[in-house]
């Protein structure tokens, strides 16, 4: 079992810890719940945000599927999660929260720039007939899979790509 996966199962467990089916579940718990999210659940729990997404607030978290994590090159997630990686780490996973809920039909038609959570950096965030996808610092795009995962706190996008930073996306 890699490394990613060990540390995945145990922050899985204890994310879900607690976990009541009397009350709405929040992003981290929806997330923790999730086979396709295991390794988003250990990048989260290693850079410390588990407690943030599980909190009260008003979060739309783009949420990168294993595979999305494995198509990164390799030994990439391996040393994102070292401790003396966390800062690249958390700016990488703030890449993928906005402080508001977007749900995907009150994304504007066209492209527009959206403001990441705590970063100066911006993605450019295209709806066209019903179909969202997201431009990053690369220049790559993701695609919004499944839309509008509700959570107590907030929504999740699942997305086919890992966002990363860079310079401003175009965005016409």
């Amino acid at each position: 079992m890699m490394i990613a996966q060990r540390f995945a199962a145990a922050a899985a467990l204890f994310l879900m810890a607690g976990t009541s089916s009397l009350h709405a579940q929040s992003i981290t718990e929806i997330a923790a719940g999730d086979d396709r999210f295991t390794t988003l659940v250990a990048a989260v729990t290693a850079a410390g945000l588990a407690e943030t997404l599980a909190g009260p607030g008003q979060f739309t978290v783009y949420a990168p599927t294993n595979d999305a994590f494995a198509a990164l090159p390799a030994g990439t997630v391996e040393t994102l999660l070292k401790p003396e990686n966390k800062g690249q780490l958390t700016d990488i996973l703030l890449y993928h929260v906005d402080d508001r809920v977007l749900m995907a039909a009150g994304i504007p038609s066209g492209s527009n720039y959206f403001k990441p959570l705590l970063t100066s950096q911006r993605l450019c965030i295209t709806s066209e007939g019903g179909k969202v996808t997201i431009a990053d610092g690369t220049g790559a795009v993701a695609n919004v899979i499944i839309a509008d995962i509700k959570a107590d706190n907030g929504v999740i996008h699942v997305i086919d790509k890992v966002l990363l930073p860079g310079t401003r996306p175009a965005c016409h």
